[in-house]
């Protein structure tokens, strides 16, 4: 008797596991997170193993799951190679894509595995920096599409979400209880200053311990517990956790991720890829689940 896998179901799986949840995985897929969980319980049932341990929070894999996606994968890709070849016209090029530091990890590593998924010939060249060095890049004609954390978009920007600003320590540090505050930022993040009114406001005393050029160096003195940050909240990098300060900071409000693109002729591939960045942005405004700290 013959029997096939199906690559929806197998699809449906590895992109519940690299996006890290049904949520955005639905997004991506453009399916509701019903019908994603329904491909994935029926990939379980045609393979009659458990793929995904469902008794705690975020996405774990069984050791059957493991292997199962190590095998999906594969057969995905050649799913893919094989139709791309087929299609003679598929587009081709480079499209250039400034994201800020901080946003990165959450997101973008999905985005790009989507995105290779519908246009495997067109490289998207990664440009990594503060908000403010990336719209000057962008009004240079130095990327082709931008994220950006600000206020309020200038003209031809769209806020894709708003999100709320919290402070971030070292993992069960306990800087954030010490006065003077230290704080620790690059020399163009947007943050430093909201922070710092925010903490006059207060009549909080702060002090710098750290003013560099590597958002490195200020990931790696906030989790020594040498200093705190602000992050937008769900963007919490490794060895960084929200402050469980109880409102013994200030709230810092929030603040919205926008989207630039470059006016051009009509561009298929770039379109898919503003759509990707959309759905896969605006998915966190339902995925967050921890409550907020920043308010008392």
């Amino acid at each position: 008797m013959v029997r096939n896998i199906d690559t929806t179901a197998l699809r449906a799986f590895a992109t519940v596991v690299a996006a890290g949840g049904v949520t955005r995985a639905a997004a991506l897929l453009h399916l509701t997170q019903s019908a994603v969980s329904m491909q994935v319980k029926r990939l379980e049932e045609a393979l009659d193993v458990q793929l995904l341990d469902r008794t705690g929070r975020g996405v774990t894999l069984t050791p059957q799951g493991e292997l199962v996606l190590a095998y999906a994968r594969r057969m995905l890709m050649l799913n893919d190679e094989l139709l791309d070849r087929m299609r003679e016209s598929a587009p081709a090029g480079e499209i250039r894509l400034g994201v800020p530091h901080d946003i990165v990890p959450r997101c973008i590593p999905a985005i790009l595995r989507a995105f290779a998924a519908d246009y495997p010939r067109v490289t998207i060249t990664l440009i990594s920096g503060a908000t403010r060095m990336l719209k000057e890049m962008y009004a240079e004609g130095a990327c082709d599409v931008i994220l950006t954390t600000e206020a309020a978009p200038d003209a031809g920007g769209q806020e894709i979400v708003r999100l709320p600003l919290i402070w971030v320590g070292a993992e069960g540090g306990t800087m954030w209880q010490q006065r003077p505050l230290r704080l620790a930022f690059s020399q163009n993040c947007i943050f430093r200053a909201a922070a710092q009114d925010a903490l006059d406001r207060a009549d909080i005393p702060w002090a710098m311990a750290l003013t560099a050029d590597s958002d490195r160096a200020v990931d790696a003195t906030v989790s020594a517990d040498l200093a705190c940050h602000v992050l937008i909240d769900g963007f919490d990098m490794m060895d960084l956790a929200p402050v469980p300060h109880g409102g013994s900071l200030p709230n810092l409000g929030e603040l919205g991720i926008s989207l630039y693109s470059a006016p051009g002729a009509p561009d298929p591939a770039r379109a898919r890829l503003l759509e990707i960045i959309r759905d896969t942005y605006s998915s966190l405004r339902s995925e967050r689940k921890r409550p907020v700290l920043v308010s008392g």
